[in-house]
């Protein structure tokens, strides 16, 4: 009998539980741990950040789910590992978590484990930027709650605007070093047809801000998309897009502090600026949440297991060395820690060798670029990998053997840029693969027959059913390990 603990019931986590789930049997058991009671459909915060739904739409409650398919629940908060057992408690690994619901609140203990997932996702650092988020003076969509904060603040600027008051709106990623332009860039289009269909887009001044070197980054040091008989790179694509809505952008930007009304800007040539607002969405960076470890006698190892950044090291290479040495082979294909091959990471939390995008300072060393996205399809394919290798490792198979290497997966994006069904539309893309491959593709690093996108009301309609589908499968409703990642 063998017990796994998967923390974090985001994406990535939930993905592996319910896999694990699937594929063990009845005489193993399956643990999650999450700090929160719900599951959140991330990608579909953007439409409740608008007025277009309910933040009920967007989550359920995780622990009847996890209980009709007999998966463990805890609502805590992991706050360190002990891959060696305790001092106190044997050999044993544990982890150590603090509740944070079920009647436990605060109490702390200690959780067993053969295997362990550290799905945990990220910490918003909105403390990284003065003034940024919630609690300083803007929004953000990140979870649900925020994001129905920001429906309010913005219907409530729309109300302005229908007695005759012009406003102004900035939105963008909060800091330097974000990984989250395209929910930014998905915001805004959407914050822009709803300005539109509400009829008051002539009141409207919008500034889009990004630590991107050119539009159409997306920390995947952009993409070039194949569509009728033409090869066009993604700023093309992008900049065509906010030319015809009317949206200012700055580009290569750090956002230095939000002060209310105005936020404070540097860009990598060292110009500084001030960008005023009524309305502010600007997405923080992100870091670990702040897992530490500890040995059998209780030192602390920490930095054996983690990156400086809070995320779990993995089987990549992560030697310093400069951009034009990067390669795909540098990225992880099973997810297992060096240190312990009992512990994997999937999803955000893991640690990337590197960026995707050439990484750039200012004169004052200030890093203004994207970190590599993880979320999402490649969060969905990881976690199922390595819910699948701990069951052949449970089974007594040698060594993991299944892959979901960045540099050998595709990717798949429908970003909505209006909700409706009739006048919407959504950007559809695929990239293959996601880490450019020059070797292999020399002229574009992807290979243009699976690299393409284009903008239109079908796109809209596959944004609606993805929604519908992918909240289908994470209930674990019939048939939902036939619906793909």
């Amino acid at each position: 009998m063998a017990r796994v603990v998967v923390l974090g019931a985001g994406i990535a986590g939930h993905t592996s539980a319910a896999f694990l789930r699937k594929w063990l049997g009845k005489d193993n058991d399956v643990v999650v741990i999450s700090p929160q009671p719900t599951y959140n459909w991330i990608p579909s915060n953007i439409w409740v950040g608008v007025g277009l739904m309910k933040k009920e739409a967007v989550v359920f409650p995780l622990a009847p789910i996890y209980e009709r398919r007999q998966i463990d629940f805890l609502q805590a908060k992991a706050v360190a590992l002990w891959p060696e057992g305790t001092p106190e408690g044997g050999a044993k690994p544990k982890v150590e978590v603090e509740y944070t619901g079920q009647g436990k609140d605060g109490r702390r203990e200690f959780v067993e484990y053969d295997f362990l997932i550290n799905a945990t996702g990220p910490k918003l650092n909105f403390a990284a930027t003065p003034g940024l988020g919630p609690e300083g003076n803007s929004h953000s969509v990140c979870t649900a709650d925020h994001a129905a904060s920001t429906s309010t603040a913005f219907l409530e600027s729309v109300e302005r605007m229908k007695k005759g008051e012009r406003q102004r709106f900035a939105v963008g990623v909060g800091h330097g070093g974000c990984t989250c332009e395209g929910a930014a860039f998905e915001y805004v289009v959407n914050l822009e047809f709803e300005l539109r269909s509400r009829g008051v887009r002539d009141k409207a001044d919008i500034t889009f801000i990004t630590n991107e070197y050119e539009l159409g980054d997306f920390g995947v040091d952009g993409l070039n998309i194949k569509m009728g008989g033409y090869v066009s790179p993604s700023k093309i694509f992008t900049e065509s897009l906010f030319a015809e809505r009317g949206i200012d952008f700055v580009t290569r930007a750090h956002v230095r502090s939000v002060d209310p009304g105005a936020t404070h800007i540097e860009t990598l040539d060292g110009t500084r600026m001030e960008i005023p607002f009524d309305f502010a969405m600007l997405l923080p960076p992100f870091t670990g949440v702040g897992l530490k470890a500890f040995d059998a006698t209780g030192a602390d190892i920490t930095d054996r297991l983690f990156a400086p950044n809070g995320f779990m090291k993995v089987d990549a290479d992560y030697a310093k060395k400069p951009y034009e040495e990067w390669t795909p082979a540098d990225w992880p294909r099973v997810y297992q820690s060096p240190a312990y091959p009992n512990l994997f990471a999937a999803g955000i939390a893991f640690a990337p060798p590197h960026p995707i995008s050439k990484v750039r300072t200012n004169d004052e060393g200030l890093m203004i670029s994207p970190a590599p996205p993880r979320t999402g399809m490649p969060s969905a394919v990881i976690g199922k990998t390595v819910a699948r290798n701990i069951v052949r490792l449970i089974r007594g198979e040698d060594k993991p053997l299944y892959t979901a290497s960045m540099a050998e997966m595709g990717a798949a994006c429908v970003a909505s840029a209006g909700a409706n069904p009739f006048s919407g539309t959504a950007a559809s893309m695929t990239m293959f693969p996601i880490i450019p491959d020059y070797q292999k593709y020399p002229q574009y690093g992807r290979d243009l027959n699976s690299t393409f996108g284009e903008i239109g009301l079908a796109g809209h309609w596959i944004k609606i059913l993805l929604h519908h589908m992918f909240l289908y499968k994470a209930k674990m409703k019939p048939g939902w390990s036939l619906i793909p990642e």
